[in-house]
């Protein structure tokens, strides 16, 4: 086992620009490497910690049991409840899109439930905004644009009665 070096706290400014831009170069494991050398040294840093929630959701395609658990457990470090309630609302609207894009049976209701849950955080996240934040509004209306397009995302029917068999 390796044991990990130290980034040094001068190098913080710096290390965050760069897991940003790893992640725009869609390299999410490095950016995620990133935000835990920073969150080392600089535990209470707010940018790297949202940093690292989204690139563990830039993830979720490969691995999302794993990564949204991870995701999910970063939340309490936020310092806000909107931040809290946002971010999650992004995870769930993340997980969504991975549910639809795989397809399959049943992958339209899925979808939906997660979908739902994004809107549900996303509106509580719109009570607690900072005045001039709507951040929260795009990403429902977001949410919301998807559900009114894709007629395969919908809610699970609730069947109760049995197949007839002959």
């Amino acid at each position: 086992m390796y044991e990990l070096k130290r980034l040094h706290r001068d190098a913080v400014p710096a290390a965050l620009e760069k897991a940003r831009r790893y992640r725009l170069l869609n390299e999410a494991l490095e950016a995620e490497s990133i935000c835990l050398d920073i969150l080392a040294v600089d535990p209470d840093n707010a940018e790297a910690l949202v940093d690292l929630v989204l690139a563990l959701s830039d993830q979720f395609e490969r691995k999302l049991g794993e990564k949204f658990e991870q995701a999910l457990a970063l939340l309490p470090r936020f310092r806000s409840e909107y931040e809290r309630l946002y971010y999650e609302g992004i995870l769930c609207e993340r997980r969504a899109k991975v549910s639809l894009g795989q397809g399959g049976p049943g992958s339209g209701s899925v979808a939906y439930t997660w979908f739902r849950q994004a809107m549900e955080r996303f509106e509580a996240a719109e009570a607690l905004r900072p005045e001039g934040n709507d951040d929260a509004i795009l990403r429902w209306n977001t949410c919301a644009r998807i559900l009114n397009r894709n007629a395969l995302v919908v809610p699970a029917h609730e069947d109760d009665s049995a197949p007839m068999l002959e």
